[in-house]
């Protein structure tokens, strides 16, 4: 099983079918292959093994998208930089995953000479852009002047990616992405999201995150349209679904509640979103329900999972989007493991736990990382007794929908009793007048932690901290109402994917 398969495949099978379209350029299936096989045939010309790792430093674009896949064929392992990492974490991630090749976009061009300085590993700059740049190859030069190569066809247990983890548990780490776990998840996300040869896919969210990158290969082996935007932007993206007729998305909250609120929102034609998924941060229960409102021709899908998974896990079925029918309640829920992936609840002895009760979240399948690049003492911790531990909280009901409520990390224990962070903030967000909000635990000497509220709110509304406590005292228990909740007129810090950065929240407070 090789990733390149589902590329050579459409190639064959839809040659003269739209495959990439970004900006002004617009590529077929027969393009595609032939420049990634160029691109491939020059990594190979700069001494690239089997194995060897690729990075990019880089905005969205179709040049991004060609990466991925050249990477591949000439037998290399992807490995891209976060673009809003500082300096010094791009420099750990490059010298822990040592590439050979780095390829950078004019925005990042300096920053790649930089790390092509301080890291001894980098031989060679590829400027992937428009233009020139000094001390880089020149993209369309390498693959004008290049022959394509064959493809490399790794094999299943053969590294596709490494995808470091946003930062959001300290110091990043390289996670071990297989062919056949990058294949697989395809080929469980293919069914449930709608994607087939008529999909116009928009990928909005940055590719160096798993979240939008695995949609590439998913994209791709179901013969679909890739349509990428460089830079996310709310109005740009309405103008694109009206004008290349998207037909799927892929958002996170921030997201949506972003488009939600812009007045321009509903002078767009988004007849042709069929299709439009979300996750990486908790969805709102208020949030839904405006969006399902907002967008009632549009199928939603919920989904579960993280980077170590490839990364679906479980997934909401569309069967459940009726906001009055009889399985409303389940829209609260991540929806119902995929095929061939086991979720089991365990207490802090790995002991299963009750239905409904909560406890940490394990699981196994054939979509689980083999591992952490270089850190085998990670790798035996997160790994244990076949099972990944997620570190993230949750509960099964008696039909097996899973309902994740924390991260460990985040649970707050206020007075010996257990405070979900994220059941308090669903609470918050029920109030018209939040934006956005982020719940975490600060010491108490009296009740070891209290429970610290930070919001923005909806511009042009005003409301006082009491009268929010007073809103959540009305829809969950009062040992878990805010104490107290500060007002932020910035939005809060978060991760490329979407989500909020409490570790940072807790620093801010600590300073």
């Amino acid at each position: 099983m090789h990733l390149t398969h589902g590329l050579t495949r459409a190639a064959l099978q839809r040659p003269d079918a739209l495959a990439l379209i970004c900006e002004d350029r617009r590529r077929t299936y027969r393009q595609f292959a032939d420049r990634v096989a160029r691109l491939a045939g020059a990594f190979r010309g700069f001494g690239l093994k089997p194995g060897d790792r690729v990075s990019i430093l880089a905005l969205n674009s179709d040049r991004y998208v060609e990466y991925y896949f050249a990477t591949i064929w000439a037998g290399g392992i992807i490995a891209p930089i976060n673009t809003r990492w500082s300096t010094p974490e791009m420099v750990e991630c490059v010298e822990d995953c040592t590439p050979a090749i780095l390829l950078a976009d004019s925005d990042h061009a300096e920053q790649a000479r930089a790390l092509a300085r301080q890291c001894d590993c980098i031989h060679h700059l590829i400027h992937a852009d428009e233009g020139t740049a000094d001390g880089f190859a020149d993209y369309e030069t390498l693959i004008a002047e290049t022959e394509p190569v064959e493809d490399a066809r790794r094999s299943d247990d053969d590294i596709a990616c490494l995808f470091y983890t946003g930062g959001t548990t300290g110091r990043s780490k390289g996670v071990i992405l297989t062919h056949a776990n990058l294949a697989i998840n395809a080929l469980h996300t293919i069914p449930g999201y709608g994607y087939d040869e008529t999909t116009v896919a928009l990928h909005a969210g940055p590719l160096f995150h798993l979240a939008a990158g695995s949609r590439i290969f998913t994209n791709t082996i179901a013969m679909g349209c890739h349509v990428v935007m460089c830079r996310f932007s709310g109005a740009n993206m309405l103008s694109l679904i009206e004008t290349e007729k998207i037909t799927s998305v892929v958002l996170v909250p921030t997201m949506i509640a972003m488009l939600l609120e812009m007045p321009e929102f509903k002078e767009h034609d988004l007849s042709s979103l069929s299709h439009l998924s979300y996750g990486a941060a908790p969805m709102p229960e208020a949030l839904l329900a405006r969006l399902m409102r907002a967008l009632p021709h549009t199928k939603f899908a919920h989904s579960y999972g993280m980077t170590e998974t490839s990364p679906l896990v479980s997934t909401l079925p569309h069967s459940v989007d009726d906001l009055d029918g009889p399985l409303a309640a389940k829209l609260r829920t991540a929806g119902r493991a995929v095929f061939d992936v086991d979720i089991r609840i365990a207490d802090d002895d790995g002991r299963n736990v009750a239905t409904g009760e909560v406890g940490e979240i394990l699981l196994r399948g054939p979509t689980i990382t083999p591992g952490y690049w270089q850190r085998p003492d990670l790798t035996a911790e997160a790994l244990r007794d076949g099972w990944l531990h997620t570190g993230d909280l949750g509960y099964l009901d008696e039909d097996q929908y899973l309902t994740v409520v924390d991260r460990k990390k985040d649970m707050i224990i206020s007075g010996g009793e257990n405070i979900y962070s994220a059941e308090v903030e669903n609470a918050l967000h029920l109030h018209p007048a939040i934006a956005e909000c982020a719940v975490i635990g600060l010491p108490d000497e009296r009740w070891g932690e209290r429970v610290h509220a930070v919001v923005r709110l909806e511009n042009g509304t005003a409301i006082a901290a009491e009268d929010l406590i007073e809103h959540c005292r009305g829809l969950i228990a009062h040992y878990k109402c805010p104490r107290e909740i500060e007002f932020s007129t910035e939005p809060l810090p978060k991760s490329g994917p979407g989500k909020i950065l409490k570790s940072a929240l807790r620093e801010w407070q600590r300073t």
